[in-house]
């Protein structure tokens, strides 16, 4: 009896949609080799975090540059190889920007799109796996969720410890692999489309956003109401910021220090009416260089917090 000692395959994409007449439909992928309709998707690269493979994968597959929206939650299988395979999703809603940006051409992989009601979808997927992930998000739409925002809390990557250095904490650089973990997450949060980033003014939280905000063309706002110093002497606001960003209603991404994310996550539950949970306490206890995406949705505000979803840098 042969044993399977690697991991699993692990793999990432996302339920594709748009409003038509009124209604959703859904975007379905005809892959050549298999012969079958399913959700696009597509295997980790290395370096790759889950959320910028989904983006990656169903640029490659459709010609579509999407962002994610709120997690589908994972499928898994096994592989004819014998190792398990576990699939990512999210949702992705396709604007008609985007629609006119695409260029597809049938190729060896994907033969086809087809965008398809969500009835004539579930009919026609090929696997059962697939129609789950279809239904979790027919359910969410059902319940006026499907449209959603983020609240991105970013943990600063690792920086130069306190014993060995002379100036202010304020002032800490990132060492060589808080940077490494930086430039591993930009992509990852970029695939959500924040549209404004506020970091805490210490050097190791405006560094770790640095590669962020290049990527994305943002210019990140320092500020003193979610740094550790302010937050240490009791002169913080984060209650403040955090109400400005769920007003708002856009997905801002909030830099800030392993003593002040707790407070963060736990304003962002207690102003959405949502009880404290376990994924919850995963987002208020990053390690340095993770982030945690806090998903609110955009028509229902009394839904609370859809979903919940953590990433460590690649």
């Amino acid at each position: 009896m042969s044993v399977v000692t690697s991991g699993p395959v692990l793999a990432a994409g996302a339920v594709c949609w748009r409003i038509v007449e009124g209604k959703p439909k859904v975007l379905l992928v005809y892959r050549t080799a298999h012969q079958d309709f399913s959700l696009p998707k597509g295997k980790v690269d290395p370096g790759e975090t889950l959320p910028e493979t989904a983006v990656r994968e169903i640029h490659e597959e459709t010609g579509l540059a999407v962002s994610l929206g709120a997690p589908l939650g994972t499928v898994e299988y096994r592989l004819p190889s014998g190792r398990d395979k576990v699939v990512h999703y999210w949702s992705a809603e396709v604007d008609d920007h985007a629609l006119e940006l695409a260029k597809f051409t049938p190729n060896d992989e994907i033969a086809a799109l087809e965008w398809l009601s969500l009835g004539k979808a579930r009919r026609k997927l090929s696997y059962a796996h697939d129609i789950d992930v279809l239904d979790r998000f027919h359910e969410r739409y059902k319940a006026d969720n499907a449209r959603t925002f983020a609240i991105i809390a970013v943990r600063h990557g690792k920086a130069v410890p306190p014993d060995s250095w002379d100036g202010p904490d304020s002032t800490r650089p990132l060492m060589h692999r808080g940077s490494d973990q930086a430039a591993g997450i930009a992509r990852g949060i970029a695939a959500f489309a924040p549209e404004k980033i506020i970091s805490s003014t210490a050097a190791r939280c405006l560094a770790t956003v640095a590669p962020l905000a290049s990527l994305t063309g943002l210019v990140v706002k320092p500020s003193d109401k979610i740094s550790q110093d302010a937050f240490e002497h009791g002169i913080s606001d984060v209650p403040a910021v955090v109400e400005r960003r769920l007003k708002k209603r856009t997905t801002t991404v909030l830099c800030s220090h392993g003593p002040v994310l707790p407070r963060i996550i736990a304003e962002v539950a207690a102003l959405t009416g949502t009880h404290p949970n376990v994924p919850l306490q995963h987002a208020a206890s990053l390690d340095t260089g993770d982030f945690a995406v806090l998903h609110l949705s955009r028509k229902n505000p009394t839904a609370g917090i859809v979903a919940v979803e953590t990433h460590s840098p690649a």
